[in-house]
């Protein structure tokens, strides 16, 4: 069966995207004349799986740039204006990013931050209204 679990090893961001691309274009191309066929059942479930994996990698990707944003002196208000989002928001999303990541350690097939990674990880974070 095609899961994102199944598949997200396979891939970076960029091929998985590509992939995606791929699919949704023959997707939609079918159903307009063209000579491409209609995706069938294991294509379509592998194009939702592929849009769950480039989601989590984009999310993942989001977060690791907050951190160096925020490493580099960015602060919360000039990162959240970056995310089309608000200081606040911008800083509980990442607190559940680091929170999740520190959930993670020692699942199978998962990094995850110990203790020390993820203390790291919320003073380089700071408050929401730090500069």
């Amino acid at each position: 069966m095609t899961t994102p679990q199944s598949i997200e090893p396979q891939h970076t961001l960029l091929t998985a995207v590509a992939r995606l691309d791929e699919l949704r274009a023959r997707e939609s191309l079918a159903g307009f004349g063209s000579d491409d066929e209609a995706l069938d059942r294991p294509q379509l479930l592998e194009l939702l799986a592929l849009s769950e994996v480039v989601a989590r990698k984009a999310a993942y990707g989001r977060q690791l740039s907050v951190r160096a944003a925020r490493e580099a002196g960015a602060s919360w208000t000039q990162i959240g204006a970056a995310l089309g989002t608000s200081k606040q928001a911008a800083w509980e999303a990442h607190m559940r990013w680091i929170d999740a990541q520190e959930d993670a350690r020692g699942r199978p097939g998962e990094i995850g931050f110990d203790a020390t990674d993820a203390a790291d990880a919320r003073a380089a974070a700071g408050g929401p209204d730090d500069a």
